[in-house]
């Protein structure tokens, strides 16, 4: 008797979302075959040696947490920060946040700006005006608008949010400096597009920003690696 393989099951994509969120490596593999599809420039990169993999990080505030505490340092500090504070406030939810004293969080190395930015968040999970459980089933754009509404998250933090810890296959985090160069090198741009620039160029990219955000950097990788410099 023939047998047959089922393939793996690629999760649907919720409302307001017209791709697979990118939570498996089917889902990442069938939103590059889409992306290559809709950008020969895509397509020469995947030929060339970018191949992602599925980057994934914690969810909800805890996620969220995290990407605050390591913006603007370098990664062996950010490390270091959170497991003080993952230490001193183990259940690191928005509502444990608010009851923790300023002390404990100065304590585990947190700025006051980023101090003040948790707690907006917190504050902002709580009331229900940044539904952490939800924002996947939203357009990118409209996640978006509600986390940078949060004081202290930018578009950088927005995105980086809904790309690696909900996998939203059409979030672009436009201002990495990686992406950008890896834009110029994939582009051959003399200079780096700056996140405007870089935003309009990924319109050619919907509803597959997200998927192109990982094929560029994994070209940036390969590019780099190909001149023999150093890959951060």
């Amino acid at each position: 008797m023939r047998t047959t393989t089922t393939p793996p099951a690629i999760r649907p994509p919720e409302a307001g979302v017209t791709g697979p969120l990118l939570d498996s490596e089917a889902a990442l593999r069938e939103g590059m075959a889409a992306l290559a599809a809709l950008d020969p420039v895509m397509a020469r990169l995947v030929a060339e040696g970018a191949h992602p993999v599925l980057r994934k990080r914690a969810a909800g505030f805890e996620g969220l947490a995290g990407i605050v505490v390591g913006q603007q340092i370098s990664t062996a500090s950010a490390a270091a920060i959170w497991g003080r504070l993952t230490a001193s406030v183990p259940d690191l939810t928005a509502e444990a946040l608010t009851a923790a004293p300023d002390e404990i969080l100065r304590a585990a190395g947190l700025s006051a700006p980023k101090i003040r930015t948790l707690r907006a968040a917190a504050d902002a999970v709580i009331s229900g005006a940044l539904p952490l459980e939800t924002l996947h089933a939203l357009p990118a754009d409209a996640a978006h608008r509600l986390l940078v509404a949060v004081h202290g998250i930018g578009p950088w933090t927005a995105d980086v949010y809904l790309l690696f810890c909900l996998g939203h296959p059409d979030a672009f985090p436009a201002g990495d400096l990686a992406l950008q160069e890896a834009a110029r090198l994939a582009e051959g741009l003399e200079t780096r597009p700056h996140a405007a620039a870089l935003t309009a160029r990924a319109e050619a990219w919907r509803p597959w920003r997200g998927v192109a955000a990982t094929v560029l950097w994994a070209y940036y990788r390969v590019a780099k690696a190909r001149n023999g410099a150093p890959v951060s």
